[in-house]
Formats: C-alpha cells, structure tokens, sequence
C-alpha cells in the first residue's frame, strides 16, 4: 500500500513540473518586432535556420507601420537586399487599382527625396496599414510567427555561461516564458536585451572631444533650425522671473559649447492625417488638457509666426505623414531623457504624457482663439483616419523613439566615418541620411527669451559603409549577440544611421552573421568577414559606394 507521504509527494512533484516555465528554442531567437527585426527574421528563415521574433508589445513593424510613411533615405541607391524588397512590396500594391480608395492613382504625386519616380520599381511612401500588410503578408509567406506581448524580465531575464566567452543562454519574460536559442539579436529600439545581457552602452551625448567630433555635445550656436521667434518671453507672468517658468523650459543654462550630457533629441508621433471628409476624425480637446502647457505656442504667434508649426508629407489616398516642424511643434522637447532606462510602466507614461501634449497641440492649433485664424482654418482641414490605427481612434501606440540607449563597442560609428575620413572595415550596409538631430532642451538664453537647443543638420557627403564591428558586443561581454538597432555609433553618427531603411539593412545582415557563426560555431566576433562579405552582396546588399 502506497503510504500518504509517498502521495504526497508526487503530488508536489507534479505540482511542481506543472508551473514550471516550458522552454522554446530556435537557432536565432530575435527580440523586438522592429523593422530591422523582421528582416533579421526574414533572412534567418531563407538561410535554412530556426527564428523566434518576439514582440514586447502587441505592435509589429516599429515606425515603419507606425506612421513614417515618407521614407528617409539619404539616397535610394544605398539601399538594397530584403530593405529594398519591402519597399518594392509596397510598390507592387498600390500597382493595385483596388489599393485607391480616397483618391485616383493618377492624383498622388509624392515630392522630395521620398518621391518615387516613373522608372522605379519601389515606392518610398505608404500608408501605414499597407506597410503593416506588406510585414504579415510576408511573415505568413515565410511561416514565421510572431510571439506578442511578451516582455523580457530586465532584471533576472537574461541567462548567460558561467565562463568565458560569455553566451546568451536563455531569456525569460515578465510571465516566466523562456527561450533558448544559439544567437541572439536585439532588434529594439531600447536595447533592454543588450543592457540586461551586460553589454556596455551609453545614453545621451558624448562630449565633442571624446571622439575628436565637432556636432556632438551641446549645441546652441548651430540651434537655428526649429526655431522661436527671436523675444519670446520664458516667464508665467511676462517680464517677471519671480513667477517661474513656463513648462518645460529647463531652469538652468545649456552646459558649454561641445560638452556633454545624458539628454536625448526629443520624441513624437508621426501622424498619419486625411483631409477627405468621409474618412476624417475631428481634433477633440483631450481629457486632462492643460493650457499652459502651449503658452510658448501662444507667445510664438503673437511675436510674428505665421508658419503652420507642421511638416505634412503627402501619401497616398490623401493622407499624411506629419512630422515636427519650426519652433514649436509636436517635439515634446525635453520629456524623454527617462524614456530608455525607465521600468515599463514609466516608459507607459511618458508615451501617453506625450499623447496628452500632441492630442492637445493638435486641438489647440485648430480651435484655440489665440492662434492666428489662418492657421486654425488651415490645421481644421486635415484630422486623423478613420481607417488606420483603430483601436486608438486615430492614435498610434508607437512612440518615434528617435535614440536611446546605444551600444559601446570595439568600433564606435563616429562623425569621421559619416564624412568619410574614417572609413569602417568589414561593411555590412551603407548609411547616407544627414546627420540629423532635433532638439534636446528648450532654455532661456543670455538675453532672457526662450530658446531650443540641440538641432544640427549637416549633409553633403556620400553614402559611407557601416562596421560589422558596430553590431556586435566586445568578445568579453557576450558573444553571441547582435545589436543592429542600439548599434555602437556616437550620438551624432547614430542621427544619421537611425533611418528605418538602414535598420533593415543592418537587421539582415545581424541574420546573416548569426547564422553563420553557428555554422562556423565560433563567437559573433570572428566569423570569416570573406565569406560575410559574400553572402551579404549575393543577398543584394549594398557595401561599397562607387558612383
């Protein structure tokens, strides 16, 4: 006869095996649904190897089906392998009489360094439901599957050996799921694998002589872009610095000229707007909207502004892509420098603070009586669509993370690989946007009006060849990871890098390396650059710039 305590045991015993966390496995297990993130999936399937690509959220596609719609590219010739696939995806749809429902084909005409030309055989601009359709059409075609809503635990997640070479494990989610793979890639735009993991990285600006730059670190004497209108008063009460600040205007003075900091360039939505009457929602005034928050919006037009502070790219069936623009704009400026290292919850609120300031902008620029009538009736002809982000009435959930963490590694991309007087070895994708960032802090200058700083726009180079070293962590801090996202750039070389274009580039060629480290089984470090090289240009890449 069996004793009670043997019973009971074994019910403990199964008990236990039951609420263990049931393990997945694949060769390379992807972390972030990202536009680079899909491309890392895609290649990793056609290269004959197993791929998880997990998704935090329950978003896929990062800004690419998030309302950047109007490409930024630098220039289309350095764009090519499953990048350029995507894009002559989105071609052959509205190549579809159907694809036109709130205009004629013949009526769009896409303008700028995003305008497709007749010869092409891509298109640059898009609406974001088609971008998200191109994404799962796809994943379906490749049998690849997405896992959602599942959040790696920052703290306790990330599995590592217990001696050198340091190697992902396994990483375990907020609901205790855990995958195991060979190679790792980290494909956020936040970099929390690559940080839990304990890769070196950095947030913020590098002060301009660490790296020998001269558009890094602070930047107030470049600042003339985006701009206010020179004598707009900082003060609650005009003239009276006892009353306090405006909202977010930072209480003291920009550092010194080149130094560094940990502020990051500002954070918004990129807006996808309609004028068409049947397909538009109307501005609604937010719950929780705070005049005083667009006080300098106020003061900007009374001091001359005539501009409509927004720069509205046209897609197809009379939509938008709608970015920041001018002075004062959708660039919630200076609320996001707790955004990358934030627990999830934070990060929750300074998404929805932004929503709050951008949902109230829009309101305010279309209803407000102390904005110019010209401006209100011109910003009441255009809303959200009806028929693209639905579940958020209009508003997507996807925050343009324009930078956040960035990794530190063996080679650091840099202002002189950008202007090509340093050229990175082992290419693995071209970058060829301007160096690009949009402001950091909103101050008070030394004459005592309100000023933005941080903006610097500087082009007039070729397209330049990004590092395979950028990617990859150094050999003693992991060795089976790969970062073509959070990549080792400074902060001003990553302004020019982080075009959602080159994180597909990067995204595959992070596969293809993953790959062929496990067929190599050698770290991520020393895979043969010959044989990288090869399979990269066979898969179209784009490495070397010869025009």
């Amino acid at each position: 006869m069996i004793s009670a305590y043997l019973i009971c045991f074994w019910a403990i015993l199964v008990a236990g095996f039951a609420h263990s966390p049931i393990e997945e496995s694949a060769d390379v297990v992807i972390y972030g649904g990202t536009s680079a993130g899909i491309a890392a999936a895609i290649q990793t399937k056609r290269m004959g190897k197993s791929v998880l690509l997990i998704e935090p959220s329950t978003h896929l596609g990062g800004l690419t089906t998030g309302g950047l719609g109007q490409t930024d590219i630098g220039n289309k010739a350095a764009i090519g392998g499953i990048s350029r696939e995507f894009y002559r995806r989105v071609r052959s749809h509205y190549q579809q009489p159907g694809s036109w429902k709130w205009q004629l084909q013949s009526e769009y005409r896409s303008v700028g360094q995003s305008k497709t030309q007749p010869d092409e055989d891509t298109m640059w601009t898009f609406e974001p439901h088609v971008a998200m359709k191109v994404y799962r059409d796809w994943l379906e075609e490749m049998q690849i599957s997405v896992v959602f809503k599942e959040r790696l635990d920052r703290q306790f997640g990330v599995k590592t050996t217990r001696s050198a070479p340091w190697q992902i494990v396994s990483i375990t989610m907020e609901s205790r799921r855990v995958f195991t793979g060979k190679m790792f890639i980290d494909a956020t735009y936040e970099g929390d694998l690559m940080a839990a993991a304990g890769v070196q990285w950095t947030v913020g600006r590098e002060a301009n002589d660490q790296y020998r730059e001269t558009l890094n670190g602070v930047q107030t004497e470049r600042a003339v872009h985006h701009q206010f209108v020179p004598g707009v008063d900082p003060f609650v009460v005009p003239g009276d610095p006892n009353s306090g600040l405006l909202p977010f205007i930072e209480p003291d003075p920009p550092a010194a000229e080149g130094a560094s900091d940990q502020r990051l360039q500002a954070y918004c939505f990129r807006m996808c707007m309609t004028n068409h009457p049947e397909n538009k929602i109307e501005w609604r005034k937010p719950d929780g909207y705070q005049e005083q928050w667009y006080e300098l919006l106020f003061r900007n037009f009374e001091a001359g502004e005539k501009r409509v502070p927004l720069s509205i790219g046209l897609m197809p069936n009379r939509k938008t892509d709608t970015n920041n623009n001018f002075g004062f704009s959708t660039d919630f400026i200076g609320q996001n420098y707790e955004y990358p290292t934030a627990s999830y919850e934070g990060r929750q609120e300074i998404v929805a603070q932004h929503r709050l300031y951008q949902q109230g902008l829009m309101w305010t620029l279309a209803n407000h009586p102390r904005v110019p009538p010209a401006i209100r009736e011109e910003v009441s002809r255009w809303g959200l669509c009806r028929d693209e982000f639905v579940d958020g009435d209009g508003w997507q959930g996807q925050l343009y993370i324009r930078e956040a963490r960035r990794m530190v590694s063996d080679l650091v991309m840099t202002q002189h690989h950008c202007q090509g007087r340093e050229v990175a070895e082992t290419p693995i994708g071209l970058a060829a946007y301007t160096m690009d960032s949009h402001h950091v802090q909103r101050h008070v200058d030394s004459e005592g009006f309100v000023r933005n700083e941080g903006d610097v726009q500087v082009g007039g180079f070729s397209p330049y060849p990004i590092g395979y070293r950028a990617i990859v962590p150094r050999r003693d801090q992991c060795s089976n990871l790969l970062v073509p996202v959070c990549l080792s750039a400074s902060h001003i070389a990553f302004g020019s890098i982080r075009m959602e274009p080159v994180f597909m580039v990067l995204g595959q060629s992070a596969a293809t390396a993953a790959v062929q480290a496990i067929e190599q089984q050698v770290p991520v470090q020393t895979i043969d650059p010959a044989r990288l090289r090869e399979r990269l240009r066979a898969d179209g890449t784009v490495l070397e710039w010869t025009r």
